[in-house]
């Protein structure tokens, strides 16, 4: 049966004909929204880590964090091929020199055939996106930024730190350079609605983009969001309406789209909540089944000319 999304395994697969794998790198940096630049604290969500390994607060050099996953992830899912993914914090968040010494020291492990790197749309610059498209002259390079929702509102709640215009503003730089562009969104964020979350995924869909990655809110320890979820002033969302929401999501957005992800993948010893988020592959089932179910798929609903 044909494929209900167009997830990234397949993707890569098709790119290379083989399985290709993706390494998390913690490079040691940290978030203008963090360190004073923008604000402090962060997002309401995010935790002191920024979803990174703390490798780097380790002295672990990039090169011997890639080359110690490679054997466990290479074992596990018979990949050669590699994927360096700079997820924790802001990894544009850095002069261009420091930048060039990162990613160079990715590709000096054999097998690494392309970078995903995570990022903040207030964070790049024309310097920076001429040293990233130079590598993607020769190799795959995804731009992962963080938007999270369209809706400025919900931005100002979140503590993001940005609005969408500067999301915005940072595609159209990013776009044309090949440089794929991957956006980030939560569902199930403080006072979205469906139709807000809906909104963002028309809007997205207008962009010209490459791919997203979809996440589920969910509650971490020692977060602005745990304090809130202590003192019920948020809920989270069940599997059911999660499924749901992404399901409609995905009906909004092109075919042509790269699916990232369709559910979180929380630290088990950092949730709080809800505890469901943590059964990765059910929860994945369940939204394909739903679209089974349903007899829907990725592009069922999307309009070209929507905005």
């Amino acid at each position: 049966m044909q494929a209900r999304y167009n997830d990234l395994n397949n993707y890569l697969r098709s790119l290379f004909g083989e399985r290709v794998q993706k390494i998390t790198v913690d490079a040691g940096l940290t978030c203008p929204n963090r360190d004073g630049s923008r604000g402090t604290g962060g997002c309401i969500y995010c935790n002191p880590q920024g979803s990174g390994t703390g490798l780097s607060v380790q002295g672990i050099p990039i090169a011997r964090q890639i080359e110690s996953a490679k054997k466990g992830v290479g074992q596990r899912y018979k990949a050669k091929k590699f994927l360096a993914y700079f997820q924790s914090f802001t990894n544009t968040y850095a002069p261009v020199e420091r930048l060039k010494e990162m990613y160079d020291e990715a590709f000096s492990v054999e097998g690494v055939v392309g970078l995903s790197i995570g990022t903040r749309p207030d964070c790049v610059d024309q310097e920076k996106i001429d040293l990233i498209a130079g590598y993607a002259e020769k190799h795959l390079i995804w731009m992962e930024y963080g938007l999270q929702s369209v809706h400025d509102s919900t931005l100002d709640i979140i503590n993001r730190g940005h609005d969408y215009e500067t999301f915005v503003k940072a595609v159209e730089m990013t776009k044309n350079r090949g440089i794929k562009i991957c956006c980030h969104i939560i569902l199930g964020l403080p006072g979205e609605t469906r139709g807000m979350m809906l909104a963002s995924a028309r809007k997205i869909a207008s962009l010209g983009i490459d791919g997203v990655k979809l996440h589920l809110l969910y509650v971490v320890k020692g977060t602005a969001l745990d304090e809130m979820y202590k003192k019920g002033d948020y809920t989270c969302m069940s599997r059911d309406e999660y499924s749901e929401l992404a399901c409609d999501f995905l009906e909004l957005l092109p075919p042509e789209m790269i699916i990232h992800r369709i559910t979180a993948d929380p630290h088990p010893d950092e949730l709080v909540a809800p505890m469901w988020a943590l059964d990765k592959t059910p929860n994945r089932q369940a939204v394909i089944k739903l679209l089974e179910k349903r007899d829907t798929w990725q592009g069922r609903l999307y309009e070209p000319c929507s905005g």
